[in-house]
């Protein structure tokens, strides 16, 4: 479908209709994607894609220029992944042993994986897993998370309560978290396939 804005640009997106009770845009392979209530007319579709025009726009822009930073990437080998993994799980656990004691909390088990989406998370009953990725970023970034995924083990959420622990113990938290959504993507491209 599409709808052209005032200057008759054209903006093109895929429509998906379902039981939701509001309107909201994505984009997601570098197509935007529209998401709307069954019975919404196409007519209040299109003025809210063209309320959200600005930020479409930006945000395409973007996906394809990550799309582009990704087919001109070079990828790891799958032995450089195997690699990138076992020194991961070293050097992730002393980061994690560092930091656990001053979020005050403990762990259980922690995995490392190469997921294309995920830095880490932490489940209900406290394992952490991590992306290996995080060795190829600054040490900063990889601590980021780490403080990050062990602060939920207090809150299981991201509510200002949880930031605020995670800042009080890597004040620089929000400095490295930039870094990751601003470079996030480069490291991801590296992953193979």
């Amino acid at each position: 479908m599409a709808v052209y804005n005032k200057s008759m640009e054209k903006i093109t997106y895929r429509l998906v209709r379902s039981d939701r009770r509001t309107l909201a845009v994505e984009i997601k392979d570098g197509e935007l994607l529209v998401r709307a209530p069954r019975r919404t007319s196409k007519g209040a579709i299109d003025r809210f894609v063209l309320e959200h025009r600005d930020w479409i726009e930006a945000h395409l822009t973007r996906a394809r220029e990550r799309q582009q930073v990704a087919a001109t990437t070079d990828k790891l080998t799958e032995a450089a992944l195997a690699e990138l993994t076992l020194k991961a799980r070293e050097v992730i656990a002393k980061r994690v042993a560092l930091y656990a004691p001053q979020v005050g909390v403990t762990y259980g088990r922690i995995t490392i994986r190469h997921q294309k989406t995920r830095w880490g998370s932490c489940t209900a009953e406290g394992n952490l897993n991590f992306n290996c990725l995080l060795l190829l970023a600054p040490l900063e970034v990889l601590d980021s998370v780490v403080v990050h995924e062990l602060c939920h083990r207090k809150e299981m959420n991201h509510s200002q309560r949880f930031y605020a622990e995670v800042l009080r113990v890597y004040p620089d938290y929000r400095k490295w978290n930039r870094w990751l959504k601003d470079h996030g993507h480069e490291l991801m491209a590296r992953l193979p396939g």
